[in-house]
C-alpha cells in the first residue's frame, strides 16, 4: 500500500516562511514523480510544484516560482516544500501526491497523481 504522510505548515506572517515535508511509504520517490497541490474553499486543487522520479528537474506554477523551493530525498523517501517570502495569496490546503506512472512525466493534472497525503493548512497573517 501506498501512503504518504505531510508535517508542516501552520500559521505565518506575511513575509514567512514555512518547509512542508511528505514521508512516502510504498512506492519510491526514485522512480516516481512526487508533486504539491493546494486548494481553496470551493476552488479545484491546483498545481503548485513537482519534481521529477531522477530529481534532476523541478517545475513550479507561475505564482510561485522563485519563492518556493521543491526537494526529495530519496534515503529518506520524503519530498519537501520550502516556502519563503509568503503571502496572503498562499493561504490553502496544501497536498503532496505521488504520480501514478512509473518513471512518468506528465506533472501538470491532478488526475496524474493517485495517492495524496493528508493535507496540512498554511495560513499567511499578520
Amino acid at each position: 500500500q501506498v501512503h504518504l504522510v505531510q508535517s508542516g505548515g501552520g500559521l505565518v506572517q506575511p513575509g514567512g516562511s514555512l518547509t512542508l515535508s511528505c514521508v512516502i511509504s510504498g512506492r519510491a520517490v526514485s522512480r516516481y514523480a512526487t508533486g504539491w497541490f493546494r486548494q481553496t474553499p470551493g476552488e479545484e486543487r491546483e498545481f503548485v510544484s513537482a519534481i521529477s522520479w531522477s530529481g534532476r528537474d523541478t517545475y513550479y506554477s507561475d505564482s510561485v516560482r522563485g519563492r518556493f523551493t521543491v526537494s526529495a530525498d530519496a534515503a529518506k523517501n520524503t519530498v519537501y516544500l520550502q516556502m519563503n517570502s509568503l503571502n496572503t495569496d498562499d493561504t490553502a490546503v496544501y497536498y503532496c501526491g505521488i504520480n501514478r506512472g512509473l518513471y512518468g512525466s506528465s506533472w501538470y493534472p491532478v488526475s496524474e497523481y493517485d495517492y495524496w497525503g493528508q493535507g496540512t493548512q498554511v495560513t499567511v497573517s499578520s
